[in-house]
């Protein structure tokens, strides 16, 4: 028992050390540049991408090429963005900004570095839900804005409403599929039946057969001997005029002789 205990200690310990060790670690100009991202995601992307609420502000904006939106935000906001990122981004605002009902707060935001990305999350509260915007700049000293996206979150209400949904589809559609297996099942029964009567019939039409096959038999038989008799008549009476030197049998007079029983 002692052996076993000190195993899951020493098991326990490397976790926790490995867990330390996998933790993240910044130079002071990584840190900082991630700091300057999350200033310019708060301060001057989301504010920037609100002011386009309506359909008419997204349309005209719109018509703008890649490279005159990116030196629009460059001369009117004051920071370094990808033309194509941020006409992408006004419509992911926009669409949510349907869910959400309109961003209210910004609230806490935190940055971390992915090779050459720095991504910024930060939480929104919205009228009616709250949202994470998610900013990504290039990891450099310009710190280029290159997507930008806001993304509702569902609150624990709705996480349960639509568990629950899910929950109520997946046993209506295991009761159905019971039901259906139940209906097959119950056919079975019938299946029997069926094949006693194809039997049945198959039966009836094999005596039917084999009585045609015996009457015809029958009449054979009958047949035969009649043929049989006729020609031995004419083979006698070719006999009995070849004897008397007649040149015919017309003046013969065959009757057939039956016993009496």
């Amino acid at each position: 028992m002692k052996k076993f205990l000190s195993l899951v200690c020493m098991i326990t310990c490397i976790f926790g050390l490995t867990a330390c060790g996998s933790e993240e670690t910044y130079t002071d100009y990584e840190q900082r540049k991630m700091d300057t991202a999350i200033q310019i995601a708060t301060q001057y992307v989301i504010p920037s991408l609100e002011n386009f609420e309506d359909e008419a502000a997204l349309e005209s904006f719109s018509e703008y090429t890649a490279d005159e939106v990116a030196y629009m935000v460059q001369e009117n906001v004051g920071i370094t963005v990808d033309g194509y990122a941020y006409k992408t981004a006004i419509e992911s605002f926009n669409s949510a900004k349907k869910t959400i009902g309109g961003i209210t707060a910004v609230g806490d935001a935190d940055a971390s570095i992915d090779d050459d990305q720095i991504i910024v999350h930060v939480d929104v509260t919205g009228a009616k839900q709250n949202a994470q915007a998610e900013v990504i700049f290039t990891n450099d000293m310009f710190l280029s804005m290159e997507s930008a996206a806001l993304n509702p979150v569902e609150s624990m209400g709705g996480l349960m409403t639509k568990a629950a949904l899910n929950t109520l589809i997946g046993m209506g559609t295991v009761f159905v599929m019971l039901i259906m297996i139940s209906l097959i099942i119950s056919l079975f029964n019938f299946i029997p039946k069926i094949q006693a009567a194809f039997s049945k019939k198959d039966k009836e039409e094999e005596a039917k057969n084999a009585g045609i096959d015996k009457a015809v038999t029958q009449i054979a038989a009958q047949e035969e001997p009649e043929a049989d008799d006729t020609e031995l008549v004419a083979v006698i009476a070719a006999a009995i005029a070849a004897s008397e030197g007649a040149a015919s049998t017309d003046g013969f007079v065959v009757r057939s002789i039956r016993k009496v029983r």
